[in-house]
């Protein structure tokens, strides 16, 4: 395949694309349409955070594979994977302040096991997805605003 033929390069990535780009579409036509707007809910927030959380993972790989070849694409890469990971930590705050559906807290308890899914589902995920950030990233890399 030559660099300019580019009809089947990422296949799943181009998928994960257009689904997004659906599901916004479907969103605007619903609130166009006059339908009531409905607010996230939990389950919404929870593919959602799976989805950056699955790009944090990409991006971080892409970066550690373009920085030696190319040192200052590497590091936009680096500072686009730190919004990344502000952008699934602010999905999963608002997952939390979101009302529960059965009695019980919502809270993210780290000492302990949330009841089950989504809870459990989001809180492993983002725990997961934390720790790769605290190998990579410093807490300076994470306040410095975007330029």
């Amino acid at each position: 395949m030559s660099p300019d033929d580019r009809s089947d390069a990422h296949p799943y990535l181009r998928a994960a694309t257009a689904g997004l780009r659906h599901h916004a579409r479907t969103l605007t036509a619903q609130s166009s349409a006059g339908e009531s707007a409905r607010a996230a809910d939990r389950p919404h927030l929870d593919s959602l955070h799976a989805h950056l959380t699955a790009l944090h993972r990409l991006l971080d790989e892409i970066a550690d594979r373009t920085r030696p070849e190319r040192p200052a694409s590497g590091r936009h890469l680096a500072t686009a994977h730190a919004r990344l990971w502000q952008a699934a930590d602010a999905v999963h705050a608002a997952f939390h302040l979101l009302p529960a559906p059965a009695s019980g807290g919502s809270d993210c308890h780290p000492e302990r096991l949330p009841e089950g899914p989504p809870v459990l589902t989001i809180c492993q995920r983002h725990l997961a997805a934390s720790h790769a950030v605290r190998r990579k990233t410093t807490a300076a890399d994470l306040a410095t605003p975007a330029s």
